[in-house]
Order: C-alpha cells, then structure tokens, then sequence
C-alpha cells in the first residue's frame, strides 16, 4: 500500500519554509485507490520566484486551510502506507516540519522514484521528474503544482512496478548488515550523532545527520569504494544522541572523533591540539605572538594545532603576510634586531622604528579571521523536542560548551546557563565550525551577551 506525495512550499529549508499545497494519491500496486490535494495557507509571504515557478500566489492561499486544520485528514491518508515521492526526502521533511510545529512526529516508510529509476532504468540524460516523464512518454500536466507532480510520478510508479511487481522497500535498499531489523527500524529521522560498532563492541565510526535513519541506511548501502564495504561489513551495532540543533551536532561529532578516534574516521581524525598560538603585549607596548603548549597555559589559546611544526608553519606564514617581525612572532631569538629587518623584510618593530600602535593594528588584523563575529553571545536554535531549546556559548570570544534548556529558562540568568552547560574544549576546528554555521545557516536566535 503506497502514498504517492508532492508538495509545493515557500522555499527549499523545512526549518524555515511552509507548504503552500500538498497532493495525496493512494495507491495499491495496481491502480489509484484515493486521491487528495489542497492548497495550503503557509501563514508567511510566498517570495515572487516562488509564484513565478509555481504560479500559486498570496492571494490563492489566503482562504486556504492552515496545514493543522487537513493534519488529521493527511495523517489518516498515508497511515500504514509507504510515502512514494520523486526526490521522497525533500517532501518528507516538510511534511515532518510541518507537523513538529505543533509537537507530532510523523513517520512513515519512504521510497525514492529518483533512486528506483537510477537502479531498474540506467544510463537516462537526467533524472528530474520532467526530463524522466519526456523520456520515458509520459504524461505529465501542470508541473511544478503539487497534483500534476504527483500524477507524474504516479505514471512514473506504475512503470517501475511493471519492471519489477514485487518491489519491496528493503530488498530495493540491498540492505546487507548484522544489526537486528527492530534496531534499524527504531532509529530516529531526526538530528544527531549516530555510532557504530563491531562485534566486539568497539566503536569504529561516529558521524552526524539531520536524519540518522536516513544516514545509517545509506551507509548499510554504500558500495561505493572498498573502504566503504569494509566498513559496512563490520558494523554489527549502532546507537545514537538526539541535539536537535545540527550546530551542536557538528560540534559534538567533531569533539569526540578527536576524543575516540574511531578507525573509520581517520580523514576527520585529529590528535589532541597539544600546540597553541597565544599572545602578549610586551613592556614596550607590542602584542607578541609565542608558540606553546596548550596543557601549560589556563587561558584558551586563539588557535591550535595537533603538532608544534603545524603550528610554526602556521607562524611562518601569518607574519610573512602580514609583515610582522620575527622575533615578535618567537620565530628569531636574538636581543637584537630580527633577521628579516637585516634585510628590509621587517619594518623595524623589533627596534622601536616602528611604532607599538602601526605594528599592533596589523597583528590585530592577522588575527580578526580566529574571532567571532560578537565576542561573547548565546546561539539558540531548535533543541530535541518541540519545547527544549539548544543553546551554543561562546564568551570573550572562546566556545565555553552547549546545553539545552526549557525555553522560560533562559530567562533565569547566565550563571544558570553557564552551570548547565556541557563544557567543551575551544579549538581551530570548534571555531570554524561555529563561524561557518552562523554565517551560512539562520538559528532562532542569537543573544549578545
């Protein structure tokens, strides 16, 4: 029994967008049993490019049903059926978005027309439903409007079913693994990290995904490369940590492949960061830059490395960029002058020629790409269920750690959230990861601290 969907929607991130209409098809194997589409009030504005690649505009939703009030009806419709979508995942997710909102979890089996046609028809010029439906003859009316979709990747269906009628959601998947299928079948479609085992119980992988369902199925499927196989033949047990936030599911995948260092991680594997940059302003007013040992130091380093020449290439690098003297970067030892301004390489910070205020600004700027962009503040985002919300701290500009709190009880002050947080290590990997999150990715919220 199959679901055949589409879904038109306000932009592409189920995080942030609304379904403006929905198409529902249920199907037998044999023939079309029901149908059901709708359009739908998204309660948010439709972008222009939206209605000109779809034609449904803010006037045609404004009468609409809100998504809550056909939720009971798209529950009952797909209730013991398998979800059948051109590009399943897309719909999937905002269909699962949409019902989060008021606190349901929706979950229904899911099968992938994109992935069925790669596999029973190869060797197409493209995959797309259009391209698919031109070359196979089918007929497909009002594209990109959520019911003409669903009709074509129902034809579509029906084509693959005459292939193969016995299709069958895991045999299509190829699933080769020794985890018990209660186990496979219990994983979440939600954010987190996820962990895999050998038979001796030793962890040999640990990765993140925004749905770990979908993740470790497609590792139990993954022939892509030897590695890959080896890796799959050896999992015989997996467990996983919800965050909802997928910012601390990076930051949590990251910290602890550098603390377990699986063997199957070994691209994303990191020693511990033994190596810091650290810096000082010295008696005649210049900010030095000194290369030590994280484990000497209290306060957190501005960046560090796995290895003390890392870190020197690093120096190396930064002061012959930004023209900063030697021996105030620890890389010459001398009294004197440094040997870059014996041969007019340095502009003479190392014998007072250059002003502390002119040489400063520039070892300032060198160092503006290892700090955020607000030097102390709280990221709040989505946390593991409807009323939790994640918080990422970073104060005086180092990461301090994670926690995820009742959305009244970030109102109870930072000491109550400093004391609740999980507490991390700051270092390069850490900072980059937060900083590309941010710049790339919008959270609920960020509070400046």
């Amino acid at each position: 029994m199959y679901a055949i969907i589409d879904v038109e929607t306000t932009g592409l991130k189920a995080e942030n967008e609304r379904i403006t209409e929905i198409s529902i098809i249920q199907h037998d194997g044999r023939e079309i049993t029901g149908r059901f589409t709708t359009l739908l009030n998204p309660e948010k504005r439709i972008p222009y490019r939206i209605t000109q690649m779809t034609g449904i505009n803010n006037k045609m939703v404004e009468n609409a049903p809100k998504f809550y009030e056909v939720a009971k009806q798209i529950i009952e419709l797909t209730e013991g059926r398998t979800l059948v979508g051109h590009n399943i995942a897309f719909d999937y997710r905002f269909i699962r978005a949409e019902f989060q909102q008021f606190g349901y979890e929706f979950k229904r089996k899911k099968l992938c027309t994109v992935k069925l046609s790669r596999k029973l028809i190869p060797g197409r010029r493209s995959y797309s439903l259009p391209k698919l439906t031109e070359q196979l003859n089918l007929e497909h009316e009002q594209q990109h409007r959520a019911e003409g979709d669903a009709m074509a990747t129902t034809r579509l269906f029906e084509m693959l079913l005459t292939i193969n009628p016995e299709l069958d959601v895991s045999n299509l998947q190829g699933i080769s693994t020794h985890l018990k299928k209660e186990k496979l079948q219990a994983l979440p479609e939600a954010t987190g990290v996820y962990y895999f085992y050998n038979h001796s119980h030793d962890l040999i992988y640990i990765g993140k995904s925004n749905n770990i369902s979908d993740r470790v199925y497609s590792h139990l499927t993954n022939n892509s490369t030897k590695r890959a196989l080896e890796m799959r033949n050896e999992i015989a047990d997996v467990s996983y940590e919800l965050t909802g936030s997928e910012l601390i599911a990076l930051l949590k995948e990251s910290a602890e492949i550098k603390e377990h260092k699986p063997r199957f991680n070994r691209a994303q594997r990191r020693t511990s960061y033994l190596w810091g940059v650290y810096h000082f302003i010295d008696d005649n007013g210049y900010i030095n830059l000194k290369i030590d040992r994280t484990r000497k130091k209290d306060e957190p380093p501005i960046t560090s490395f796995n290895s003390k020449s890392s870190a020197q290439q690093f120096m190396h690098a930064l002061t012959e960029q930004h023209q900063l003297c030697q021996k105030l970067t620890g890389l010459y030892k001398t009294k004197g002058p440094c040997f870059q301004y014996q041969i007019h390489q340095c502009l003479g910070a190392c014998v007072g020629e250059e002003s502390a205020e002119s040489y400063n600004s520039r070892v300032e700027q060198a160092l503006e790409r290892f700090e955020f962009d607000n030097e102390s503040f709280l990221a709040v985002d989505s946390g593991r269920s409807v009323d939790e919300r994640s918080v990422v701290c970073v104060e005086d500009g180092f990461y301090r750690g994670y926690g995820f709190f009742d959305a009244e009880a970030l109102n109870n002050g930072m000491d109550f959230i400093r004391e609740n947080l999980v507490p991390a290590d700051h270092n390069r990997d850490a900072q980059q990861i937060i900083q590309s999150y941010l710049r790339h990715h919008k959270v609920e919220r960020v509070i400046e601290l």
